[in-house]
């Protein structure tokens, strides 16, 4: 009776291995489907950025030739046009990314909260109207932002109500910092300078046509994210909260040392989601200035664009795509080394002790 109430091990690791073919085998078209649309495009895009191909017949055919890196060093280090287009597209989403990314979170966690309250009537309508932005076309919210924020536009129009003149929004290169100091700096910062650009011309901030492509992208982006935030606030447990409400805490209190921790995987996607469409943005770009004025709206990714379809460098184009992968890939791993897990220190333990034997006593 014993040796028929033992399961057999065969049986069992022979169900296992069943599984595993069985979901192996489900999965088979997804992996054929992702390895042919984006393993070998991204392969070939890679070959592309160290071969000289001129955009003609297949650039694995024998006439192609690698160049190893000189298609890298012509956007980093050769100090040319393309250094120097690649320095203003980095600088100018450099402070897309800057501003972008820390509005649009604290609004759209702002905008979460705000509709996860019981006593808010009408909570529907409410998540409804702030979503929406984001499901509208991009070439349709540009289309109606330049018209927006022309020279006559509604914009200046209401600017004009109290007594202010609004700039000629996406013609004036100006940055923010040459519009409040003038456009010559220090000598120090204006002779010096980083990938063909100058420091003070990277410290001028975004020009007044970036600006209201960053207003834009707050905007249109917020709704989505205010979804994530609002599925994570659902999910949380009130009994901590309710806890602290008994010791005394204060809303303010309650929301940064009890909700925000708790939501700090939403946070992380958030943030990593953000950081991913700041740097590739791209259809606003191309269906409104396309880099104009002055390339102060120029970007990675436009340029990118630009140089293999405009200018039939198709090698600096690919690299300059591979350059953007790689940002993404840094900035990506920074913030989750910020928002890390990271250990109550022994300090910290025994001061709460302390506190907790205090109001004890």
């Amino acid at each position: 009776m014993t040796a028929l109430a033992t399961p057999r091990r065969g049986g069992s690791s022979g169900l296992r291995r069943g599984e595993a073919a069985a979901g192996w085998l489900f999965t088979a078209p997804v992996i054929a489907i992702l390895g042919v649309f984006l393993l070998v495009p991204v392969l070939m895009a890679l070959w592309v950025s160290v071969s000289d191909w001129a955009g003609r017949g297949s650039p694995l055919a024998g006439s192609v030739s690698f160049v190893g890196a000189d298609n890298y060093a012509a956007v980093l280090t050769d100090g040319g046009l393309a250094t120097k287009d690649f320095g203003t597209a980095l600088r100018n989403n450099a402070w897309y990314v800057v501003l972008v990314v820390p509005l649009q979170t604290a609004l759209a966690l702002f905008l979460a909260v705000l509709v996860n309250r019981a006593m808010l009537r009408g909570r529907g309508f409410f998540r409804t109207a702030y979503y929406f932005p984001s499901v509208t076309s991009s070439v349709a919210i540009t289309v109606l932002w330049m018209f927006l924020f022309s020279a006559s536009g509604a914009v200046n129009d209401v600017l004009s109500w109290f007594g202010l003149n609004g700039p000629n929004w996406f013609n004036d290169p100006r940055g923010i910092l040459h519009l409040l100091l003038g456009d010559s700096g220090p000598a120090a910062l204006a002779q010096g300078g980083m990938l063909g650009v100058s420091w003070w011309d990277w410290l001028s901030g975004p020009s007044i046509a970036m600006s209201a492509y960053i207003l834009m992208a707050v905007f249109t982006t917020s709704g989505t994210f205010m979804l994530l935030f609002l599925a994570g606030l659902q999910n949380l447990g009130g009994d901590v909260e309710e806890a602290a409400m008994m010791d005394g805490a204060n809303g303010w209190q309650r929301f940064w040392r009890i909700t925000l921790p708790q939501l700090r995987p939403t946070l992380f996607t958030v943030l990593t989601l953000g950081l991913i469409g700041c740097w590739q943005v791209f259809d606003q770009i191309y269906a409104g200035t396309r880099g104009a004025p002055s390339k102060t709206t120029l970007t990675p990714a436009y340029l990118s664009y630009q140089s293999a379809f405009n200018n039939q460098e198709w090698g600096q184009g690919a690299a300059i795509a591979f350059i953007l992968f790689v940002i993404i890939v840094v900035f990506t791993l920074v913030q989750r080394w910020v928002l890390r897990d990271r250990p109550v220190s022994q300090r910290r333990i025994r001061a709460y002790q302390v506190t907790e034997k205090g109001g004890a006593s």
